[in-house]
């Protein structure tokens, strides 16, 4: 596990947390601007001061300050990923890779060989090997950042640290680099710390989700269950909805669909490509979701759920509800007239179809 507490003043919170998260995959660490997303990141990595805590990552201890012990960033085996690619402007991206490394290029043959290893290994997974001549001006901004995050998986950190690393792209770049952060995710054994405020980066990226607000954790969890969560939303307004995870179980080649079959049921969508066994992550939004207390019939609907009601909760605006429904081992959000509720007498355990509109696959 990864071990964080952290105690530091800011200027319009105090960022106070101490919470454990799994050391595989993406802990996405979301919130709105000035709730101290950054200034977690910057504690992990010695960069600003932790007064009073504990960082650790699995057995290693990077700071304890009851038995004080502080260690330097550069003591720190991290990989720090900012908004800005960073990159050293009069060196070409193969010079830029190769700087980080001189220390351990210095070392004994063994590291060395390690460290090109790594290095090469890093630039064939995000895909820069044409790039390797060209100079930092020369490159796009999705260009850059693959380039950045090369440069920091090169260097083997026990951690790696992503400070909102999309933020300084216009939407078409953002796209080009989702997927290989989804196959540094899927490939690589280092787990992030992926600091963001979208929530289409959290359900195409994150594995766990923690959530702050004016410097405390709001929620954490699973992704899947942090995102679905009515009671204090993470999500509100037109992206509230569910994140589950499923494979594609089969293809209609006639229709070009494909269905996704998860724990609780199944639902087509567009096919896009994907083979059979696929396993992927669908969206469903509670704005698609409408509810039935009978089988329906001649609908043009032809995304159905059996579930049961699990609650019922008042949304943002006063003629809203939003009901969360058990669909076998899943959780669907719908989003309802108060009016529907009391004509359909919809109460916790009443059992329900929903009628699933869209269906969105984010990764």
């Amino acid at each position: 596990m990864i071990h964080l507490q952290i105690n530091m003043a800011r200027s319009a919170f105090e960022l106070s947390i101490d919470i454990q998260l799994p050391r595989q995959g993406i802990t996405a660490i979301f919130g709105p601007s000035g709730s101290g997303k950054t200034s977690l990141l910057r504690a992990v990595a010695g960069l600003d001061k932790n007064q009073k805590g504990r960082i650790q990552i699995g057995e290693n201890i990077w700071q304890n300050t009851t038995q004080g012990i502080c260690l330097p960033t550069w003591q720190r085996p991290l990989g720090y990923v900012f908004q800005e690619s960073s990159l050293l402007p009069h060196l070409s991206v193969a010079e830029n890779l190769s700087f980080g490394l001189k220390r351990a290029l210095k070392s004994a043959s063994s590291v060395q060989a390690q460290a090109n290893k790594a290095l090469q290994a890093s630039i064939e997974l995000l895909g820069i090997g044409s790039l390797l001549k060209r100079m930092p001006d020369e490159l796009s901004g999705g260009e850059r950042q693959r380039v950045a995050i090369a440069r920091a998986i090169a260097m083997q950190p026990q951690l790696l640290l992503m400070d909102e690393p999309l933020a300084s792209l216009d939407a078409a770049r953002r796209q080009e680099i989702l997927p290989w952060l989804a196959r540094l995710r899927d490939d690589l054994k280092i787990p992030m710390l992926y600091v963001t405020h979208s929530a289409e980066e959290v359900a195409r990226l994150a594995d766990h989700l923690v959530v702050l607000d004016k410097g405390q954790v709001k929620a954490q969890g699973p992704v899947s269950t942090v995102l679905t969560q009515v009671v204090n939303p993470v999500v509100v307004g037109e992206d509230a909805g569910a994140l589950i995870a499923g494979h594609i179980g089969a293809i209609d080649t006639q229709w070009h669909l494909s269905r996704v079959d998860f724990k609780g049921g199944a639902v087509w969508m567009r096919d896009a490509g994907l083979q059979v066994g696929k396993a992927v992550r669908i969206r469903i939004l509670a704005r698609d979701v409408s509810l039935a207390t009978s089988e329906p019939t001649n609908t043009s609907i032809q995304n159905q759920l059996r579930g049961s009601i699990q609650s019922i909760t008042p949304d943002a605006h006063p003629s809203q509800a939003m009901v969360v429904l058990k669909c076998g081992a899943e959780e669907v959000l719908a989003r309802v007239t108060q009016r529907a509720v009391d004509e359909l007498a919809l109460k916790v355990g009443t059992p329900v179809w929903a009628q699933v509109k869209s269906v969105a696959l984010v990764a």
